[in-house]
């Protein structure tokens, strides 16, 4: 059976407004999907804590996140979504430290690296454990999926039985057991905070498209804003 969750967002509309805005006053017509997400004015944006009216950016918690961690790419928003809830932002101080290379980032195999380089080390995704599982301790997809709804779930009896495995999976593929045995204690970390990199990868993408939007047409953006507030208020 396949679960869907749709979510209205105001947002979106704000998104919709400030797009007719721009083609009617600049004749200028944009596709909001296919915007750079490389884009230097809108990471200078994130960078300052500019983020009045960015979706999921705007709080004041958040700013002080952005101005910290100085995000450079969409990797680092999708992640500070994913971290900036009450369980895993306490990983948030550790994250900026490896981003910025005041602690040094190690990875106990190769294979983990591959992994987790894109969050500086730090098991920050549901997705991420499963890779983990799959490439160190041989479980395939379907039960690398098991562990991930364990360990989510918080399961502590359920995941003492899945230790053994896992390091019976890595002797197989003749990693040391003392480097299994770190790693499954990284994933178990994990338990306490790992979150849906899908659904952070959604939230993220209209975070940056917002977050364009105001880094190069600000006045449109903040008048399909207010125009969003007046009508919510109604």
């Amino acid at each position: 059976m396949t679960k869907f969750d749709f979510l209205g967002l105001k947002t979106l509309t704000v998104i919709k407004n400030a797009l007719r805005f721009i083609k009617e006053g600049r004749g200028i017509e944009i596709d909001i999907d296919a915007v750079p997400l490389d884009d230097r004015q809108t990471y200078q944006l994130l960078m300052r804590g500019d983020t009045d009216g960015v979706f999921q950016l705007e709080s004041a918690g958040m700013k002080d996140i952005l101005v910290g961690m100085k995000p450079d790419c969409i990797e680092d928003v999708i992640a500070l979504i994913a971290l900036y809830r009450p369980g895993p932002m306490a990983m948030v101080p550790e994250f900026i430290a490896r981003k910025q290379g005041k602690t040094p980032i190690v990875y106990e195999v190769p294979e983990v690296g591959d992994i987790l380089r894109e969050t500086y080390g730090v098991i920050v995704y549901q997705e991420q454990v499963m890779q983990i599982a799959v490439a160190i301790g041989s479980y395939t997809m379907a039960e690398a999926d098991t562990l991930r709804k364990v360990m989510s779930k918080k399961k502590t009896s359920e995941m003492e039985k899945e230790k053994p495995k896992f390091l019976a999976g890595a002797k197989l593929k003749k990693i040391p057991e003392t480097k299994a045995k770190k790693i499954w204690e990284q994933m178990e970390t994990f338990a306490e905070y790992g979150f849906n990199k899908s659904h952070s990868t959604a939230y993220a993408m209209i975070s940056y498209q917002t977050a364009y939007l105001k880094a190069h047409y600000p006045a449109e953006f903040m008048a399909a804003a207010a125009d969003e507030r007046k009508r919510q208020s109604r």
